[in-house]
């Protein structure tokens, strides 16, 4: 069983830029390729980036290209999510997710584990 719990979320101003943490427990991280997907009331799930196990290899939506930068650090069972730039639309709650699956995914459905998530909530 692995625990997520995100940090970071807030209230800023387009054009800030924030860090969301994705801090893990239950199991080493260091097998597992993580995502960081966002939800919206009345909007689909949206998937924002993923990295793999070792961090070498990351994916992101095309939306947050160049403004995002997903990372991690496998010897303090975390992953981050560097926003910047921030626009409303990015308005939303952002979670983390995990597999086991060796192989990067935008695919929610194949995450086993994902964590409540974090507000950030743009102001224009």
């Amino acid at each position: 069983q692995v625990q997520l719990v995100e940090s970071g979320g807030g209230l800023v101003q387009a054009g800030d830029s924030l860090t969301l943490s994705c801090a893990a427990s239950g199991r080493a991280l260091s097998g597992y390729t993580m995502s960081w997907f966002r939800q919206t009331p009345g909007k689909e799930r949206e998937f924002v980036a993923a990295i793999s196990w070792s961090g070498g290899s990351v994916l992101y939506a095309d939306s947050v290209k160049g403004r995002f930068t997903m990372s991690r650090d496998n010897a303090k069972n975390s992953v981050y999510l560097q926003v910047n730039s921030l626009k409303a639309e990015d308005t939303s709650v952002y979670f983390c997710a995990a597999t086991v699956r060796g192989f990067i995914t935008r695919n929610f459905n194949e995450y086993e584990w994902r964590g409540r998530g974090t507000q950030i909530t743009v102001s224009s």
